[in-house]
């Protein structure tokens, strides 16, 4: 009787102890909000050849967000993250000056180059931004050693747009002019954007993409041009 009785106990407990069970991360602990770094390479598309060719210099960007995480709870490697920040854009002209101060209905592209110029000459935007990814971890419980992809859309409000310029210079490039001009207006620019989001990368570095989705002008005041930036990524999550 007792050998029935041992049997039926094994029997009925095996399985129990056989069975593995599934692996569940305690993510309760992690921080919900980090901060998030990107630095970019800046480049703009549907841009006419007579500004094309008079784009010159590492055009850059730079971003910074605080973004709020939160795990899906059927499945922790996936997240939702929402955040608030700035995103600003750096683009870099030889020759050329853009009078965003006109009073024209059409933007002014103005070569220089047969006459006085400026050394250095940017156009510059900082955007208000909202942005949202869904993300992916492959080992949530270790953010630091984990493979992460992530694909988002961003909105942003215009907060500033200007040019600066420094060293003037005659046409056969002395310096006639040490000094620093800087134009500020958002008359031509669109004070609304949004941007698709992608990011691929392990431990705290990703690669990052944002392509503007609307045109950084209004219509009918230059073409239809488009921010592209491409660049890294530091963040925790």
């Amino acid at each position: 009787m007792r050998k029935l009785l041992f049997i039926a106990f094994a029997f009925l407990t095996f399985p129990a102890i056989a069975q593995t069970p599934k692996k569940t991360y305690n993510l309760s602990e992690r921080a919900a909000d980090h901060i998030v770094l990107q630095l970019s390479s800046d480049h703009w598309t549907g841009v006419p050849d007579s500004i094309d060719s008079r784009m010159g210099g590492l055009s850059r960007g730079a971003n910074a967000y605080i973004m709020l995480d939160k795990p899906f709870k059927g499945n922790q490697k996936l997240s939702v993250a929402l955040g608030i920040g700035v995103g600003t854009s750096h683009i870099f002209f030889k020759k050329m000056e853009v009078d965003i101060e006109s009073s024209k209905l059409v933007l002014p592209f103005r070569p220089t180059d047969t006459g006085a110029n400026f050394k250095k000459y940017k156009l510059a935007t900082a955007f208000l931004e909202v942005p949202l990814e869904l993300r992916f971890s492959s080992n949530p419980e270790t953010p630091n050693k984990s493979v992460k992809a992530a694909l988002g859309i961003k909105g942003g409000v215009l907060l500033n747009a200007h040019t600066k310029a420094k060293t003037l210079r005659n046409a056969s490039g002395a310096t006639i002019n040490q000094y620093t001009e800087k134009n500020l207006s958002k008359t031509f620019f669109n004070n609304t954007r949004f941007a698709a989001t992608a990011r691929v990368g392990y431990g705290i570095f990703s690669l990052f993409g944002a392509y503007n989705l609307t045109s950084i002008f209004k219509d009918g005041v230059a073409a239809d041009m488009k921010l592209l930036q491409v660049g890294l990524m530091i963040s925790g999550l």
